[in-house]
């Protein structure tokens, strides 16, 4: 899954895509180096973010959304918690909605029930602006993993099938170094619940695994999307398509032959 942020504000290619054309070079770059699906965001959810309201969303997402629509063979996802913008989404040919408040919206789950998208449920303690104020867990594999069958399970009773329900731990989403990394050992107990995408590329955690805010993050976040796949991840999120797609050519040779 590539990351297409349509945002002048998110943490890593905030302003660089906001134009349908400067958006539609990066999506055929995206597919040229592999990408099975583009994930569109029109809200940036980085630490501190301020919130952007409905039709603002639509403005950015809906654009850009129906061009790479017309233009590429390709199942494109937004990256929404907005019943509105999933409407509109699923009208401008969204295959797929990704949800970092896993339809805890008002109205987003009936939505999503309604438009019979595939869904991706996310695990955030708290909210952008505020979820890495000192966020706390007694047992994160477990907190994580109870509030995603919850969800799943809430899902299911409106009506969603399990076929068209993924989940997704929310790495760096009200979660310190250490959680993020004790998800990463366990992603086999998500695994268990529903297909597991996830999304570290380039994030503050890799940053803190290196030991320097400002170094190149792109061979870092190489190294966690493969070790997520061998974790049982069957989706990964990212911003350098390339690279990471060479790097699972190489997994997938070793692990399953040429």
């Amino acid at each position: 899954m590539g990351i297409l942020n349509v945002t002048p504000d998110s943490f890593s290619d905030g302003g660089k895509f906001v134009g349908i054309d400067q958006a539609l070079a990066q999506a055929q770059h995206m597919l040229n180096a592999g990408a099975s699906i583009i994930d569109i965001g029109g809200e940036s959810t980085r630490p501190g973010a301020a919130s952007v309201d409905d039709q603002q969303e639509i403005d950015r997402v809906l654009p850009v959304l129906e061009a790479i629509v017309q233009r590429f063979d390709v199942i494109v996802s937004v990256d929404t918690s907005k019943p509105s913008v999933m409407r509109s989404a699923a009208a401008g040919g969204a295959g797929m909605l990704n949800d970092v408040r896993a339809l805890s919206e008002p109205g987003a789950l009936q939505a999503a029930a309604e438009l019979g998208l595939p869904v991706c449920l996310m695990h955030m303690l708290g909210e952008p602006r505020t979820m890495q104020n000192d966020p706390k867990y007694v047992d994160v594999v477990k907190e994580v993993t109870d509030f995603l069958k919850e969800r799943v399970q809430m899902c299911r009773s409106a009506g969603i099938g399990a076929d068209q329900l993924l989940i997704d731990p929310g790495f760096g989403f009200g979660k310190t170094l250490s959680h993020n990394l004790e998800l990463l050992r366990n992603l086999g107990k998500l695994a268990d619940i529903a297909p597991v995408l996830t999304g570290l590329s380039r994030k503050s955690m890799i940053a803190g695994l290196l030991g320097d805010e400002g170094a190149d993050r792109i061979i870092a976040s190489v190294a966690a999307a493969m070790h997520c796949v061998l974790g049982g991840a069957s989706i990964i999120r990212v911003h350098d398509v390339e690279q990471t797609a060479q790097a699972l050519k190489v997994l997938n040779a070793v692990e399953h032959g040429v």
